[in-house]
């Protein structure tokens, strides 16, 4: 009988051969479009060669057409078309072919061919890839691994941070020996002891789950403790451990070492056993024993010598001393450099020199603060689950706790950690300058609430001018990175400036607003409306008056896409250009309140990954609270627009979907998914570039649903 991994069995003498059974699963990080487009075009090349495939789609819909237990045991064999992680021990013993979802899209039929000869999938090895193309596969899995420890890492850091800062504020005093303290045996105090579990688990989670984006479920041990030996600093003989950034280097590690250890060889009675025995054991006792030996040494030397030097700076320049304390404080967050500057100040204060710890006071808080806000001012770099961690990095700020600003530090490295240490800085220069005080080992507003800090007003000052210091400069440097990367959002309070189609707001006598709309690829305005331009509420406006025309309304998905937002001709010649003019499109409408802000939220999700989807089809789509409702456009470029795709077409074929923010479910998702199936009829498509007008555009599109 011939093995389920081997070639398609046939049936008995006489009968016909059994079809070659394949499976695929499509996946997107970003989003739905790619995922369907390459379920569709795989199914499509598989059916052409008469080949039953069945395809699992996983979203951000979610996961669709779930691959069964019946359906693995017949398969010959597995396509994995995905640019993130996918389970793939349900497929051990099976042919497993992994590559990123473009080529899902761009060469089908060559992956079935591929698929038939891949290597049998064995557990806790790694599925064999394709190559991408143009190299920096490695760049994009190390971005893609940090990210993950960064997801898993945030709630801890949130949940510990605004325990602790609950029980400080609730059950804590200043003591006369200095510090903040919580009655023993109190209900504070417990409340508090589960906010240090949460802090205390925070790096080991970091460390683990890159560990386990770039090696699997193995690499997840030895990452974790990794994480726990590098944030311990009594293992190797410093007073303070190596903190969130020990964590990533030995995520990275634990993830890498575990890859190598995958490719040795070994018997096979022994491959059973290697992802959950051997692999850990191994992985886990080589990078606890380096760290501790190898690298713990220098970093406690580190530590040592700082330590030393810092306490020779006592009687220079407090200006100087308060920059480099504040500097220190702010790098690294709760590692061995943030602690050395904070025991040196602690160490004084038994000595009666309170004015050191003063300046470590006024940094300690300037991070979460300075980055909590600003998630405020520049709302539209940040996602949805980023804004909830800068509230709470405010909050945390507030009582000092310097880890608040962590996750964005870990996720931002090249902005945030210059944009902190420049706060810092600020902060402790200004606090050396005015003499501040503080008599607890402590730092934050809490402090001088509670009566700690002597010179409270220049305590304020230097907190405050320390914290929008980083925030200016993390915005700066966040909004430089953007534009460098071609996303160039209008700024607040500025009309876009000659934006194709943009919606304007003018002012009449009486100081109401009359929406005027400026067309766009030789679509005029609205009847009777005149051209002028204004602000609404400190930021351009962009509400149109739907378009008069002749007839029944025609309306297409739910009424989201209807004659007003479709044209048949798109005159842009590059993707921003198409974006803009896209935007002014759906401002006719009437449901865009901020094209701007529109704008940018397309040229956001574009940085994600291109919505091209081949095929000659683009689908840009936000979801962003610059639209009060559901809206899609449609228009048609005659010479194409370059946009990326997968299979290198250029977009003749323009879809915009934009929803709210608070849109009820992932309504966005249902959109896209019903336009990327559709779109692979190749009959539907030719409709549409061959239709006259709207009119017959929107017959066409009705075909959607």
């Amino acid at each position: 009988m011939t093995s389920p991994a081997g070639p398609p069995p046939t049936g008995s003498q006489g009968d016909e051969p059994r079809k070659l059974r394949l499976l695929a699963v499509t996946a997107c990080p970003t989003g739905i479009a790619h995922t369907y487009m390459a379920a569709e075009k795989l199914a499509q090349a598989a059916q052409s060669r008469g080949i039953e495939m069945k395809v699992e789609t996983q979203g951000s819909i979610g996961a669709e057409n779930i691959l069964g237990d019946n359906d693995v045991r017949t398969a010959d064999g597995v396509i994995v078309a995905a640019d993130k992680d996918v389970d793939l021990t349900r497929f051990a013993g099976k042919r497993v072919l992994k590559v990123g979802v473009a080529e899902g899209i761009r060469h089908p039929e060559r992956l079935i061919e591929q698929v038939r000869s891949a290597p049998v999938h064995r557990p806790g090895e790694a599925a064999a890839e394709e190559p991408s193309a143009g190299g920096g596969r490695e760049r994009s899995v190390a971005y893609k691994a940090l990210m993950n420890g960064v997801s898993y890492m945030i709630p801890f850091v949130v949940v510990g941070g605004l325990l602790i800062a609950i029980s400080l504020s609730l059950g804590g005093s200043p003591d006369p020996s200095g510090g903040l303290v919580i009655p023993k045996d109190s209900f504070w105090m417990d409340v508090n002891n589960i906010g240090v579990i949460g802090f205390t688990l925070m790096v080991p989670i970091l460390s683990g789950y890159i560990a386990y984006a770039i090696g699997d479920r193995p690499a997840l041990v030895p990452g974790m403790i990794g994480g726990w030996i590098a944030n311990t600093g009594s293992l190797y003989g410093s007073k303070a451990g190596a903190g969130f950034i020990g964590a990533i280097v030995t995520g990275f590690l634990a993830g890498y070492l575990v890859l190598w250890i995958k490719k040795v060889k070994v018997p096979r009675f022994v491959q059973p056993i290697m992802p959950i025995i051997v692999i850990p054991i191994v992985a886990t006792t080589a990078l606890g024993l380096f760290f501790v030996y190898v690298i713990g040494k220098p970093i406690s030397w580190v530590f040592e010598h700082l330590t030393s030097w810092l306490s020779g700076m006592t009687g220079t320049s407090a200006i100087l001393l308060g920059a480099i304390l504040g500097l220190m404080i702010a790098f690294d967050m709760g590692g061995p450099v943030n602690k050395t500057a904070f025991l040196f100040g602690a160490g004084l204060i038994a000595t009666g020199n309170q004015t050191v710890m003063g300046m470590c006071a006024a940094a300690i808080p300037v991070m979460p603060l300075g980055q909590g806000l600003a998630t405020l001012i520049r709302k539209r770099w940040y996602d949805e689950q980023q804004r909830e961690t800068g509230l709470a990095s405010l909050f945390m700020g507030c009582f000092g706790i310097s880890e608040g600003a962590i996750p964005f530090a870990a996720a931002r490295p090249a902005q945030v950690i210059p944009a902190n240490m420049a706060g810092g800085a600020v902060a402790g220069a200004i606090a050396g300058l005015a003499g501040v005080k503080d008599a607890v080992p402590h730092g934050g507003p809490i402090v001088a609430v509670l009566g700690a800090v002597s010179g409270v007003p220049m305590f304020f000052v230097a907190v405050v001018i320390g914290s929008v210091v980083t925030a200016a400069t993390t915005v700066g440097l966040v909004d430089l990175g953007m534009r460098r990367r071609g996303a160039v959002p209008t700024a607040d309070g500025a009309a876009p400036a000659e934006v194709p189609g943009a919606v304007l707001v003018g002012a009449v006598p009486g100081g109401s607003a009359v929406p005027v709309a400026v067309g766009a690829g030789g679509a005029g305005p609205s009847a009777g409306a005149a051209e002028a331009s204004g602000r609404a509420g400190g930021r351009s406006a962009a509400v149109a008056a739907p378009r008069a025309s002749g007839g029944d309304a025609v309306e297409v998905l739910s009424g989201y896409l209807t004659e007003e937002t479709v044209a048949v001709r798109l005159e842009a010649g590059g993707k921003e250009e198409a974006i803009r003019e896209m935007a002014g499109l759906l401002a006719r409408s009437g449901r865009v309140a901020d094209a701007g802000e529109l704008v940018a939220s397309a040229l956001r999700r574009e940085e994600q990954g291109t919505t091209g989807l081949g095929e000659e089809i683009a689908v840009p789509h936000a979801k962003t609270d610059a639209v009060t409702a559901p809206v899609v456009g449609f228009a048609r470029s005659a010479e194409g627009v370059e946009w990326d795709s997968p299979d290198g077409t250029k977009a003749r074929l323009v879809f915009m979907i934009a929803v709210p923010e608070a849109a009820a479910g992932d309504e966005h998702l249902r959109i896209l998914a019903l336009l990327s199936r559709r779109l692979m009829d190749a009959g539907f498509r030719e409709r549409l570039l061959t239709a006259p007008d709207e009119r017959a555009l929107l017959g066409v599109l009705s075909e959607v649903g």
